[in-house]
């Protein structure tokens, strides 16, 4: 008795890239939770560290009349933490706004230990980790906005 074997047939396994637009599960996940930090940072800096500083508030005054910097330094301080909460928001400044972030948290952690004898310095290191985190990931938008900018100019 003689043996034959069938011949062996495969199929080709196509796999489809993963795009924007088709994003498995666990990607989806992923930027929709980093979403919600980059939304609640916003709250943070726009509501209970920028206003406090916008409007004259006395904690925030005695701190920054504290360092030297008296009311321009608080003024100017809080403008651009609200200019960071807006930007935070907008899919092509979000890199940018929390490197921005990222870099003011830098130097009140300096301002803290210096100035305020380390009184709450530990505040800007934590806040650094999500700001980081979110420039990190969102670092395309670097290339995006790159590309608006040189197309306006």
């Amino acid at each position: 008795m003689s043996e034959t074997a069938a011949p062996v047939t495969t199929t080709p396994v196509t796999t489809t890239p993963v795009t924007a637009g088709s994003a498995t599960p666990r990607r989806r996940r992923a930027r929709i939770a980093l979403r919600g930090v980059q939304i609640l940072l916003a709250l943070f800096y726009g509501i209970a560290s920028a206003l406090p500083k916008l409007i004259g508030h006395p904690s925030a005054a005695e701190s920054f009349a504290d360092i030297g910097w008296g009311s321009t330094g608080m003024y100017v301080i809080g403008a651009l933490e609200l200019a960071g909460a807006v930007a935070l928001l907008i899919p092509v400044l979000q890199s940018v706004a929390a490197t921005a972030l990222a870099g003011l948290m830098v130097g009140a952690f300096i301002v803290s230990l210096t100035a305020l004898d380390g009184e709450n310095a530990a505040t800007p290191l934590v806040l650094l980790v999500p700001l980081a985190l979110i420039a990190w990931a969102r670092r395309d938008s670097h290339a995006e906005l790159l590309r608006l900018v040189r197309r306006r100019g």
